[in-house]
């Protein structure tokens, strides 16, 4: 079939002709004809049906490849999504501990200044007793101490006419009698 083409050409090409731009020369139009017939023919039997089959391979490529990146997105979106939520458990989480640790705190001053309060009225109270009993101490010097006074100035002035033990008895009366302060 080659060689009949062949033929076909290398006649075409011998009769040579004076021809003009708009002359149609029918042996190189039907050798043209004959040719494209034939490469169109080898082409769709041997390079049409692996050329689809590319295509369609790539198109079956890319579709995958863009389905896939579709589900990539959607897991992604997905992903935010829960991270997000996390994120928003986290600072309700923060916030429900602060104030739990505000709370705790108040307690804990609440407590402190009670304790703190109640100590301060124990050493108060500790303190007036103290005052209370050098007070009662000193009131009994100064009364052993008038007492003593009292029995030394009287044994002075009477000492011929009573006894010690009865002027002692005479100034314990007196001091018994004396008004008592708290």
């Amino acid at each position: 079939m080659l060689s009949s083409l062949a033929a076909i050409l290398a006649l075409a090409a011998s009769e040579g002709g004076g021809g003009g731009l708009t002359d149609i020369d029918s042996t190189l139009f039907y050798a043209t004809l004959g040719l494209f017939l034939i490469f169109a023919f080898v082409l769709g039997k041997f390079a049409w049906g692996p050329l689809l089959k590319i295509i369609e391979e790539r198109e079956k490529s890319v579709r995958e490849q863009v389905e896939g990146a579709q589900k990539a997105q959607a897991e992604a979106q997905a992903l935010l999504s829960q991270r997000q939520e996390q994120l928003s458990a986290a600072a309700r989480e923060r916030e429900e501990m602060i104030a739990r640790a505000q709370k705790e705190a108040e307690l804990i001053r609440t407590d402190l200044m009670g304790k703190a309060r109640s100590d301060a009225e124990a050493i108060v109270e500790k303190a007036k007793q103290q005052i209370q009993q050098e007070k009662s101490r000193a009131i009994q010097e100064l009364r052993s101490q008038v007492a003593d006074l009292a029995v030394e100035a009287a044994g002075k002035i009477v000492q011929s006419s009573l006894t010690p033990e009865a002027q002692r008895k005479l100034v314990d009366d007196y001091i018994r009698n004396l008004p008592k302060q708290s």
